[in-house]
């Protein structure tokens, strides 16, 4: 009888202890688990981002080249600021008289963020670094136009590749 009693009074502590250290250890594997989750889905998110800004670039391009909007002379056809792809270009005369109306051609909702961009507070256009027409490739300063975008951080990818080299 004392034996039938013991149990059912519930569990001992040796199987609390055991339980808890079980899940103590699922909970450390679980974790880098996550973190490799989060870091793949920013790579993928800042994968989009490049395309999207690059394909709004190509699209403002070849509408400068087409003379849908204003082209100044001498200049490359590419925006002087990523805000412009937002704000819209205006169009030209010929496009105008052609049923499109006076509405400024825009080529992007909004700015896509760098994900990987480290403050929150910076607007999500000076979180890339921008590449001008003329500049060598990886040159990265201010120039009259943007040309081309890559992320403005540090860091390396999971494959080993730095996230401004994409």
């Amino acid at each position: 009888m004392n034996t039938a009693k013991r149990a059912a009074s519930g569990f001992t502590l040796i199987e609390l202890l055991v339980t808890l250290a079980l899940l103590g250890v699922l909970a450390a594997v679980a974790l880098p688990f996550r973190a490799l989750a989060e870091t793949r889905a920013k790579e993928a998110e800042l994968r989009l981002a490049l395309r999207t800004l690059r394909t709004a670039l190509d699209s403002y391009k070849a509408a400068a080249d087409a003379g849908w909007i204003d082209k100044p002379t001498g200049s490359s056809g590419y925006p002087p600021t990523l805000d412009m792809l937002v704000n819209g270009a205006a169009r030209t005369a010929a496009a105008m008289s052609s049923g499109s109306g006076a509405k400024p051609m825009i080529f992007l909702r909004r700015v896509p963020r760098d994900p990987f961009a480290p403050d929150a507070a910076i607007p999500d256009a000076a979180t890339w670094n921008l590449r001008s027409y003329g500049a060598p490739p990886g040159d990265y300063s201010s120039g009259a136009d943007v040309f081309d975008v890559a992320s403005s951080s540090n860091r390396r990818s999971l494959d080993g590749s730095p996230y401004s080299g994409w």
